[in-house]
């Protein structure tokens, strides 16, 4: 218990940190708001210029919102995926689950041409790319858990699972070879990921999804701490390789899967929060990790997303980019700093 205690303070840290960038995120934008205008409008709800109260509470606060859902959410998502295949390597889309999402967005939006008129009008639809992605992805998905059932070796699936991202991003490549410029340029745009594009209605759906992720995960507390030692130390603790196995892909494509579909596919956050967490802490407790990957992945996801967003332009840099380029060279100077990996 006292173990457990040392770590309050942390966490406390942890939350005050992901405060001060909810609200640095929502002070920035392409429209510049006072910061008294910004606390007068999230405490009392009305401020003089109504289209500050507009942009704040219709805007800026959901897209926040997504970042912490999206970050926090994938961070788990690569937290479940490197424990259970054991590999530093391993991230959310090593199942092929988000590359089933990218093609399920394909086939909508390079590929209208080989369907019907009535998929033409559906592009006009933001929601029916979130479908799409989500049918994409869930069908992968169904796939590698009947594969699951099949093999039991766990890096055979691992292997399996990256066949399958190839196959997908191949036939992507023959979609974007015979689309048209324009509905080219529309899923490359998809694919540099955003944060806020959604609509009320889709981020209480993405809060579903990623809650039913985080329960799955944390039932799975156990197992991912048995998993650790290896297999056959599991099955000595009576863990149901099988069954846990299932849960945590479950739980890995609700999250990836679900994200992707509303977000697209955002990179480097499931591989290297993890591990960024493992650093800080210290530790390979997952009833510690689980909490702290999760706040930290939506830390960084709000600062990318505010690093993202140009002061006084209405130009926002690809997610994609700035996940990279400002969260590698973080992991890279505390592996090199701690000289050892944690795992």
């Amino acid at each position: 218990m006292q173990h457990y205690k040392s770590y309050h303070i942390s966490f406390l840290l942890i939350i005050a940190a992901l405060l001060f960038a909810w609200i640095l995120n929502i002070s920035s934008g392409s429209v510049t708001i006072p910061f008294k205008a910004l606390l007068t409008s999230l405490f009392n709800g009305k401020v003089e210029i109504e289209s500050w109260n507009y942009i704040i509470w219709n805007y800026r606060i959901p897209k926040a919102f997504t970042a912490i859902l999206v970050g926090g959410g994938l961070a788990l998502s690569g937290l479940l995926m490197q424990t259970l295949f054991r590999n530093p390597l391993a991230g959310p889309f090593v199942l092929g689950i988000s590359s089933g999402a990218s093609l399920g967005a394909a086939l909508l939006l390079m590929g209208a041409s080989l369907f019907t008129g009535f998929t033409s009008l559906l592009l006009l639809n933001d929601a029916a790319l979130a479908i799409a992605a989500s049918v994409g992805s869930f069908l992968v998905l169904l796939v590698v858990i009947l594969l699951a059932n099949m093999v039991k070796d766990t890096m055979a699936l691992l292997i399996i699972g990256l066949m399958f991202g190839s196959i997908t991003a191949a036939i992507v490549s023959v979609l974007a070879y015979f689309s048209s410029a324009e509905n080219l340029q529309r899923f490359i745009f998809w694919s540099f990921g955003s944060v806020g594009n959604l609509s009320s209605q889709q981020v209480i759906l993405l809060s579903g999804i990623v809650g039913i992720g985080i329960i799955l995960s944390i039932l799975s507390i156990k197992k991912l701490n048995a998993f650790l030692l290896g297999e056959n130390y599991a099955l000595s603790l009576g863990v149901s390789l099988k069954k846990s196995r299932l849960t945590i892909i479950i739980a890995t494509g609700i999250l990836a899967g679900g994200i992707t579909a509303f977000a697209g596919p955002i990179a480097f956050v499931g591989l290297a929060v993890p591990h960024l967490t493992r650093q800080l802490f210290d530790t390979m407790e997952h009833r510690i990790l689980i909490p702290a990957v999760f706040l930290y992945g939506a830390i960084l996801m709000l600062l990318c997303d505010t690093i993202a967003q140009l002061p006084n332009s209405v130009n926002v840099l690809p997610i994609n980019a700035i996940t990279s380029l400002i969260g590698a060279p973080v992991v890279i100077w505390l592996l090199v700093r701690k000289r050892k990996m944690l795992f």
